[in-house]
């Protein structure tokens, strides 16, 4: 089978195949399947870490990224479905995630104290690196670069980036590009800063999504008549005037 026939095979349906979906966050059991699902694929596919911190750039992004451009780069190119139902399944993890992550990251524009906890996980000594975490968000960034230039350009807001920016090159090909060790020397209180900094980043674009949803929605259809003189031309070409032609059995609308 096709790599994503299983899971294309959904879009035509989708809005039906979405509101049944349960609303409720992903389950330890549901995580730890869409985790096993994700190994399964191998290195083309990322790691549950890396996806939620993707799911989170692509949430907070102020451009739109439909599921049919974004599943490729979660999954990679040769995502082992082997039925149309594994594939709904596997697409319905993904989608309820991706809500609950909206959802958190929604609730801190009128709460305060609200906040998302990204999905770590843990070294051998039960401790949270989060460079995963942050390299999937930095992918997300990526895929929309350009107006997320705004943002980086901003003093007020730039600095919920450092965090992130400094887990993901932790260790960076490029030597030069690595961060600091002695920034990390305190990670855990640099991954606090990242979650606290989460918010911020979602605050800022808000405007965008906002102006975006605008834009989106249906415009109403509206008929421009213009007012025709009762004795000017009569607009049918009749070369009389308009009280004496068509004008003659017109309405008057009060």
């Amino acid at each position: 089978m096709d790599s994503y026939n299983a899971v294309e095979r959904i879009f035509p349906d989708r809005e039906n195949y979405l509101k049944a979906l349960p609303t409720e966050p992903l389950t330890e059991r549901e995580l730890d399947r869409l985790d096993d699902f994700l190994d399964s694929i191998g290195d083309e596919a990322m790691t549950l870490e890396m996806l939620d911190g993707f799911f989170a750039a692509l949430i907070c992004s102020p451009q739109l990224i439909m599921p049919s451009e974004w599943l490729p780069a979660v999954l990679g190119n040769n995502a082992p479905f082997t039925t149309t139902k594994e594939g709904e399944q596997v697409l319905g993890l993904l989608i309820r995630h991706w809500n609950t992550i909206a959802d958190d990251l929604r609730q801190t524009l009128h709460d305060e104290e609200a906040v998302y906890f990204p999905v770590l996980s843990l070294d051998a000594s039960g401790a949270a690196l989060a460079n995963e975490w942050a390299f999937g968000f930095m992918s997300g960034v990526e895929m929309r670069h350009g107006s997320w230039h705004e943002l980086f350009d901003d003093d007020d807001y730039a600095g919920a980036l450092v965090p992130i920016l400094m887990l993901c090159h932790e260790h960076d090909p490029d030597p030069e590009s690595r961060t600091n060790p002695a920034g990390l020397e305190d990670r855990e209180n640099v991954i606090q800063m990242m979650i606290a900094g989460l918010p911020h980043i979602y605050r800022f674009f808000e405007p965008h999504r906002r102006a975006r949803a605008t834009e989106d929605a249906p415009q109403s259809a509206r008929l421009k008549v213009d007012k025709i003189g009762r004795n000017e031309p009569c607009p049918c070409g009749s070369e009389r005037k308009y009280k004496h032609c068509c004008g003659a059995n017109a309405s008057t609308l009060h």
